[in-house]
């Protein structure tokens, strides 16, 4: 007789249900595990079998096979030992196996029976209550699991003999409620910053509509400041981008607690990252920081010290919005819809074009610390601003910058009007001016004969590519959003412009 539970594998943020089949047979004593499992996955039989003995169960001295099916699937990761463990009760009789019928299940075994919290859970949830199933899971995963929905059975435990208990019906344990995040602090605010209101104004644009950003100046100028500032200005997440942010999460084993928050991601990696760590890959294949930031910021500072393959790595992302990571046995896909902000110094020493400094290299210290950038990533970038030093009269006049909750009052107002001109035109899926494709910006913006012949000569003048073209289109068309006006004139492609073209880099 077979013995079967379901669990789930992990294809990106996907969950494909799996069949844990047991079969307890006669011969000699041997726990075999197939179908494609990983080191975890072997090891779970060790796992398993102390569990069951600290929980007052044992098995007996026969074959036992687990299948994992189907089986040409790579199974990964420890979840798999809590259907293991129900499949062999159910298998020996210690439990009823229409007990556990109707559910998923997926947890990790201490070697004292406890259950702990595995990644996951929340798009496995997800795919059991797609697929009219009750999920079981650790008690710790319990409320990241309930955030699939109130119609979905979930029974989480702290432990194995916890959760035979609750299936005997001797003592049942109360459902997972779903919890968010209230102890996120207090974010930095806009009104720290001094002076710098040409960065300022660029950043207030890259937020309403969801640009990229590149700050270069001399070291100290407030890059990393304004940078970190920036979340204060962004709206909450929606409904439909908490979900999709908090799978990611989950599949990365980075919600603490089950607890979910609108706030929008932040990333922010050191520029030693590999390729894998920034867009994803790796021995088990994880999301990178480019899929963390999902929905949210991914901040680059000190960019040229990213090596070259590694910046370049990010330039599908960029234009597709999902980082895909290709194997010989496995394809795997990722959202990746951020907003990259990033930060540089103008050369190694920092202080080219700073007035009275001189550089003993010459414009070979410049030319060579910005030609690790490449110009097709560059390409990539809505907005590019000088930061100069801030002066000193900045420093000690009075501190009457504007704050943050004034800008994010017109940010929210600017995505409000573009949520509602996508939805108008047949584009819900399309949030910001960033996200729009070329063919639908072109017909949104639609400039007048005075922007068409400005945007001709910038064109001509500065050999724009047809994506640098689009992109000047959205930031036109943000810049319109925020003053409130109905159609792009020209000063707003003039503006636009100046973000793309009145740049230092040499």
């Amino acid at each position: 007789m077979v013995t079967t539970v379901k669990t789930v594998a992990f294809q990106g943020i996907e969950a494909v249900l799996i069949d844990v089949q047991v079969q307890i047979a006669p011969g000699l004593p041997k726990f075999l595990i197939v179908g494609l499992p990983d080191k975890a996955v072997k090891e779970a039989g060790e796992r398993v079998r102390a569990a069951l003995v600290a929980s007052g169960l044992s098995l007996p001295p026969k074959r036992i096979t687990i299948n994992l099916a189907p089986a040409d699937l790579p199974k990964e990761g420890s979840h798999y030992d809590l259907p293991m463990a129900l499949g062999l009760m159910g298998a020996t009789g210690a439990v009823p196996p229409d007990a556990f019928a109707g559910h998923l299940a997926l947890g990790e075994l201490g070697l004292d029976g406890r259950l702990a919290p595995v990644s996951g859970t929340l798009p496995a949830a997800i795919a059991a209550q797609a697929n009219e199933l009750g999920i079981i899971c650790p008690e710790t995963s319990g409320p990241e699991a309930a955030w699939a929905g109130e119609d979905i059975d979930i029974i989480a435990t702290p432990s194995l003999l916890a959760l035979v208990n609750h299936l005997a019906g001797h003592q049942l344990s109360p459902r997972p409620v779903a919890r968010r995040r209230t102890n996120l602090g207090v974010l930095p605010d806009l009104s720290e910053v001094r002076g710098q209101e040409v960065a300022r104004r660029a950043l207030e644009v890259a937020a309403a509509g969801g640009h990229n950003l590149l700050m270069i100046g001399p070291p100290g100028a407030g890059k990393s400041m304004l940078a970190a500032r920036l979340p204060s200005i962004l709206p909450p997440l929606n409904p439909r981008e908490l979900l999709d942010v908090s799978m990611i999460q989950s599949i990365a084993g980075e919600l603490a607690g089950g607890a979910l928050s609108d706030r929008r991601p932040f990333r922010a990696p050191h520029h030693s990252a590999s390729m894998a760590a920034l867009v994803g890959g790796g021995l088990r294949v994880r999301p990178g920081e480019a899929s963390l930031a999902h929905n949210g910021v991914l901040f680059l500072d000190e960019l040229p010290e990213f090596a070259p393959a590694v910046l370049d790595s990010l330039r599908q992302p960029l234009e597709a919005g999902e980082a895909v990571i290709a194997r010989a046995n496995a394809r795997v896909s990722y959202p990746a819809q951020f907003q990259l902000i990033a930060a540089m110094n103008p050369c190694k020493c920092g202080l080219a074009g700073t007035p009275g400094h001189t550089c003993k290299r010459g414009d070979r210290c410049a030319a060579d610390y910005q030609g690790r950038l490449s110009g097709p990533f560059l390409d990539r970038i809505d907005l590019r601003i000088d930061v100069p030093a801030v002066s000193a009269a900045d420093m000690v006049g009075p501190a009457a910058a504007e704050p943050s909750s004034a800008v994010a009052a017109r940010v929210a107002q600017a995505r409000t009007r573009q949520r509602e001109r996508y939805l108008e035109a047949g584009e819900p899926s399309v949030h910001t001016n960033a996200a729009a494709g070329p063919s639908l910006i072109e017909r949104i913006v639609a400039p007048d004969r005075d922007g068409q012949k400005l945007l001709l000569d910038a064109a001509e003048r500065f050999s724009l590519s047809a994506r640098a073209y689009h992109r000047v289109l959205k930031v036109a068309l943000t810049l319109a959003d925020l003053a409130g006006a109905d159609r792009v004139g020209r000063p707003h492609l003039a503006e636009a412009l100046s973000y793309r073209l009145n740049f230092q880099l040499t």
